[in-house]
């Protein structure tokens, strides 16, 4: 007989409720949602960053939303938030006195600081997921160690947890070299939204050009100017470049601005088109207007881009770092190609833009991996296996059907 649990989602720095350019604040979201459907009752705690958010309210996909007060009711980055870490902790400390769940899931190292702190002198155990750590984050933008603090606590808190959920095979690898132990690891990958993200549906309009994509948050690590300084190769080709601030914020993103000068320079601005931030629901018709979609990132813990885009039928050209080398089989779902190589990324779009029987398979069989692989129900049960493997044989208290969690009845979403 399946039993349901309850689980606890700690995710102080990214909350579901705003996930604009938010891969984490999907990540949890999309979980949450998934083990909801399967039958477990899920709280997830956020600091509160708006004094327009109540404490608490019941998400439309069924899982509880609590925002913790804790500092400022503003944003703040993550060096700021430490300095508030005491007061998050206290707080899912009296939560789990009264109404201790079976599992806690701690998302990002500050999450995980704070759940071991809450979690001290009981038996809750705490898996922890990264999304990135400190030290390869640094290396890959030209440092030779990472910042000492931040390593410090990642690896304590990686000592610390029951399991770690890693996104990728190089993650893994990474852990290691923290000094965690392997049995206590187990990949568990970001999924995506297969009933949003489908290979049918309406396409963005477009000219007569073929169009390659990128789509991403405006920093360097994403490799944009990969893309641009391929382009002088690929000719009579378009580059589509979503995301950024909204497109009338354009002009005053620093990143645009050097990504656009990059493209004069070339002289394939004529070419080159930012279109500013894309409202989610739109996403799939314009991966659907593509020929091929590109990420060229020197570092990505995971990448969703890459999955959307294959779930939408569209071929990936990808480097082959970090968790995209997981996400893209070279010559079955698309192809990779090393960082930071523009003439590499050149031979291989124009290739493959000469090559529509090759883009399509391409397509049809990243479509098929990312509905069967990444689709949100199978990344939840796997996740499901890794609490298992948490509660050490331990079997989830019973709980009276429909029984409303600690705090009362939920406010609608």
């Amino acid at each position: 007989m399946k039993i349901s649990m309850r689980i606890s989602m700690v995710s102080q720095q990214a909350s579901p409720l705003a996930v604009r350019g938010n891969t984490q604040g999907l990540h949890v979201a999309g979980l949450a949602a998934a083990l909801c459907a399967q039958g477990h009752e899920v709280t997830v705690y956020s600091r509160r960053d708006d004094p327009a958010q109540p404490e608490r309210m019941r998400a439309g996909a069924g899982y509880e939303m609590v925002c913790v007060p804790a500092g400022p009711e503003a944003e703040l980055p993550a060096d700021k938030v430490l300095a508030h870490m005491a007061d998050f902790a206290g707080y899912l400390t009296r939560e789990w006195e009264s109404a201790p769940p079976d599992v806690v899931h701690a998302h990002f190292w500050s999450s995980g600081l704070a759940a071991l702190l809450a979690a001290r002198g009981t038996d809750l155990p705490v898996v922890q997921t990264f999304y990135g750590l400190g030290v390869v984050e640094a290396r890959y933008e030209g440092s030779a160690t990472g910042p000492a603090e931040r390593v410090r606590l990642e690896r304590l808190v990686g000592r610390n947890a029951v399991q770690v959920a890693a996104g990728c095979s190089d993650e893994v690898f990474e852990l290691a070299r923290l000094g965690l132990r392997r049995p206590r690891i187990s990949i568990v990958p970001r999924g995506v939204e297969v009933d949003r993200f489908t290979p049918v549906g309406p396409r963005a309009g477009r000219d007569a050009r073929q169009r390659i994509l990128g789509v991403g948050c405006l920093a360097p690590r994403k490799g944009f100017a990969t893309m641009i300084s391929a382009l002088p190769w690929v000719p009579e080709t378009e580059l589509v470049i979503a995301g950024g601030p909204a497109l009338d914020g354009l002009a005053a993103d620093p990143e645009a601005a050097r990504l656009r000068e990059l493209a004069r320079r070339h002289g394939v601005a004529d070419r080159v088109h930012l279109i500013g931030h894309i409202a989610r629901e739109e996403l799939p018709a314009l991966y659907r207007s593509a020929d091929l979609v590109v990420c060229t990132p020197w570092y990505e813990p995971f990448g969703l881009v890459p999955l959307e885009a294959m779930a939408c039928g569209v071929p990936v050209v990808a480097t082959a770092v970090g968790g995209l080398i997981d996400t893209v089989v070279d010559g079955v779902t698309g192809e990779l190609v090393p960082p930071r190589r523009p003439d590499a990324l050149a031979a291989t779009l124009r290739r493959l833009l000469d090559e529509p029987a090759q883009r399509e398979a391409y397509g049809i069989a990243g479509a098929d991996r990312a509905h069967s692989r990444y689709s949100w129900d199978r990344v939840g049960t796997d996740m499901l296996r890794v609490y298992e493997q948490a509660l050490g044989g331990r079997v989830p208290a019973p709980r009276e059907p429909g029984q409303v969690p600690v705090g009362g009845t939920p406010l609608p979403s």
